[in-house]
């Protein structure tokens, strides 16, 4: 589904992330942390098409219009209610105007806005605004989801069932996902394979964590597992190393005054 071979991308003559080699495959759901600043959004970008890498090579297995994206903001069209948002994307693949508005109409349902199809964007709650911005993504059916923080925005309760509700259409529908997060727990919770970006500048990665769990998982119950302990665990210590690694780099030597 995507293969990543040895790709590099820089910023002027400094690159930001180097030697990257990763691949998806069908079906998979991988998540990408690593400390903030190190390039996670700058490889997900390059991926998406919307960023050059300098070096390597980036391959996908599905066409253009085959992926969906998800971003932390949303983006909704103000003058347009939801249904009229959601039917935009439909009718720009060709889709009859009468089919469109029938589809929409059932995704929002779907997605837990029954009633709410005609409702602007400023009349709908964070939690309700991604709901549509969701139903938009899954109604093209893409094959391949790519995902910034998408939920980040949001408040626990919130984040939590959008994200339990998420999982469960990914799983449905058989997905392919590439995740972008800095929620480590959630990461081990949702992916099958998590990949840990080491600090930049010239970040590479710096591991990998095989997520053998059960599906279909539930975001709490999935917790319980001792194996997700043991992962996220793991993850937290390597996690924790490359966060600190730079800040020990730059600090200043401490010095001792005597008294």
């Amino acid at each position: 589904m995507l293969e990543l071979s040895d790709v590099q991308i820089s910023y002027g003559a400094e690159p930001v992330v180097e030697g990257v080699d990763l691949t998806v495959g069908f079906g998979e759901f991988v998540s990408l942390i690593g400390a903030s600043g190190c390039g996670k959004s700058t490889l997900l970008r390059a991926v998406m098409g919307l960023q050059t890498s300098s070096a390597g090579r980036v391959e996908l297995g599905v066409d253009r219009d085959e992926i969906g994206f998800l971003f932390q903001d949303d983006a909704l069209l103000p003058w347009r209610t939801a249904r009229e948002n959601v039917a935009l994307g439909l009718r720009n693949h060709g889709i009859a105007k009468a089919e469109a508005l029938e589809k929409a109409d059932a995704w929002l349902a779907s997605v837990g806005l029954r009633g709410f199809e005609d409702r602007y964007p400023r009349e709908l709650s964070g939690g309700q605004r991604k709901r549509v911005a969701i139903a938009q993504v899954l109604a093209l059916r893409p094959r391949f989801l790519l995902m910034d923080e998408p939920f980040a925005s949001l408040d626990a309760i919130v984040r939590h069932y959008l994200t339990n509700d998420l999982l469960r259409w990914v799983e449905s529908e058989s997905l392919t996902v590439l995740l972008v997060t800095h929620d480590l727990e959630e990461a081990v919770a949702l992916s099958d394979r998590v990949i840990l970006l080491g600090s930049g500048p010239r970040a590479r990665i710096k591991g990998r964590y095989e997520v053998n769990l059960p599906r279909p998982r539930d975001l709490l119950k999935v917790k319980e597992n001792p194996e997700f302990a043991r992962i996220a665990t793991t993850l937290w210590n390597d996690l924790s190393g490359e966060v600190r690694a730079p800040q020990a780099q730059s600090a200043p030597p401490l010095r001792v005054v005597n008294q």
